[in-house]
């Protein structure tokens, strides 16, 4: 699969349409356009939703195995095509080819995982306290679902949403990110191929996605908004589901501390580290934000990781040997740099890092940073990019009260070999996941997702499913 064989047009009720206007795709390595896509304008919109809602009623109708077994063969398709998937991920994202790889492996195991769940809506019955009734649960599809997500995992945000809506009966609208289309079109098509029916998932690539998005949640066949995207776009759309109470799942931003203790294993750290912060080149949410060292082993510990990031090779993600690609766009780039520029005026110190290569694409280098200021904006702020920055500490609580002093809460990571202390500071910490010992916590059949302003709702495992269902109440005498 190359550039030029993805399909280019909306995907619309089982056909392809051209568009009026038209996305650039770019490059981010070598800042050239790759390719040309349709872009969809409200009309092209509200007929998305139409084509779901008219084959809501016979997709939800189909026996569940029956829908499982379509997922299954996308699992199939995707996993026989993983290498061309990665390589289309590389063009559009920027990524280098051994993350790519990752994350199509990773999105296609939520075919497998949700073609298995399909057939597991189980229900409950029981006899009301009075003895007057039997109370019977059953779970229903949830309707048309507008399922929008983000550039930095393309495809693996695709199939986390796609599926479970799938599993559960519902019909899609999937509007991914205007910069990285392409892996979102190539999965529309091979949904096609594995026997999914016109109208049951359509995609529509968009330069003007508030008034899109807007407009569905406001016909009234919408009622389910899966979004995963920063936590400023998530507070608007949560505005605009209000209107016409859409249910929503939210998967926003995050600003993981990292924690360290002092009788931890170095090199385990150090390997986690490595997964958490550089994971897609840092540009996950999520990625390891803030580095919080126990003073015994902090200046160890930062030289360690200073070692490991300037190792790293960077360059265009297609290249050998290269290990992180390009930052998505220059925006990104310089918003990393401006944190950077920032916390150096703080009093911060450079290990490693801290510029932007002379050269074209949107680089920068891999960063660690120490003597942070714990009021340093860079902890404040998700960074989205290659830089570490790492604060000492002494004191347990006050470092949970700093690692906790935050609006996000999506992930966080501790290392120790004190599985009670870790344990009992997993519990204080304000996130909905904990790497206790592990950098990377995402995994097809376990609930991923935020408190506080980090999202609502989990995807994955069979908490997953259940977002696309609503629980229906029967009282019934026999």
């Amino acid at each position: 699969m190359v550039v030029d064989d993805v399909r280019n047009g909306l995907l619309i009720d089982g056909s392809w349409r051209d568009s009026r206007e038209q996305i650039e795709v770019l490059d981010p390595a070598h800042e050239t356009v790759i390719a040309v896509v349709a872009d969809a304008g409200i009309d092209e919109g509200l007929d998305a939703v139409a084509a779901a809602h008219a084959a809501g009623p016979a997709w939800a109708a189909r026996a569940p195995r029956q829908r499982g077994e379509i997922l299954r063969s996308a699992f199939e398709l995707m996993s026989r095509r993983a290498d061309a998937l990665a390589e289309l991920i590389v063009r559009e994202n920027g990524k280098a080819l051994r993350d790519a790889r990752a994350e199509a492996a990773y999105a296609a195991e939520f075919f497998r995982w949700y073609a298995e769940e399909a057939v597991r809506n189980e229900g409950a019955l029981a006899t009301s306290p009075s003895g007057d009734n039997r109370i019977l649960v059953v779970h229903q599809p949830v309707g048309v679902a507008v399922l929008v997500t983000p550039w930095n995992f393309p495809a693996a945000m695709a199939t986390r949403k796609i599926g479970p809506a799938l599993a559960a009966g519902c019909t899609t609208v999937l509007k991914p990110a205007s910069a990285a289309p392409l892996t979102a079109l190539a999965i529309g098509a091979l949904l096609e191929e594995a026997g999914v029916p016109p109208g049951v998932v359509n995609v529509l690539p968009s330069s003007s996605s508030g008034a899109v998005v807007s407009a569905m949640l406001h016909d009234a066949r919408v009622r389910k908004l899966s979004f995963t995207g920063s936590t400023e776009v998530g507070r608007v759309l949560l505005r605009e589901a209000a209107d016409c109470v859409v249910d929503c799942s939210m998967e926003l931003g995050g600003n993981a501390p990292f924690i360290v203790f002092a009788d931890a294993d170095l090199d385990a750290a150090l390997a986690g580290a490595m997964v958490a912060k550089m994971r897609n080149g840092g540009e996950a949410c999520t990625a390891a934000n803030r580095f919080y060292v126990e003073a015994p082993i902090a200046d160890e510990f930062s030289r360690m990781l200073a070692g490991a990031m300037a190792d790293l090779t960077v360059g265009p993600g297609l290249e050998p040997g290269v290990d992180v690609g390009p930052l998505v766009n220059a925006a990104t780039r310089d918003k990393v740099a401006e944190l950077v520029e920032w916390a150096l005026d703080d009093g911060a110190e450079v290990l490693t890092g801290g510029r932007a290569p002379d050269r074209v694409g949107y680089f920068y280098e891999p960063t660690v940073l120490t003597q942070v200021s714990p009021t340093a904006r860079i902890l404040g702020e998700e960074i989205f990019g290659p830089v570490a920055p790492v604060v000492a500490f002494e004191d347990v609580d006050t470092m949970v009260a700093q690692a906790n002093d935050t609006e996000h809460g999506l992930v966080a990571y501790v290392y120790t070999r004190d599985l009670g202390r870790g344990l009992a500071v997993s519990e204080a910490l304000e996130s909905g996941m904990v790497g206790l010992n592990r950098g990377l916590v995402s995994d097809p059949a376990a609930p991923f997702g935020g408190v506080k302003q980090s999202g609502i709702g989990r995807e994955g495992g069979h908490e997953g499913m259940l977002e696309f269902l609503e629980s229906k109440y029967i009282a019934v005498d026999w």
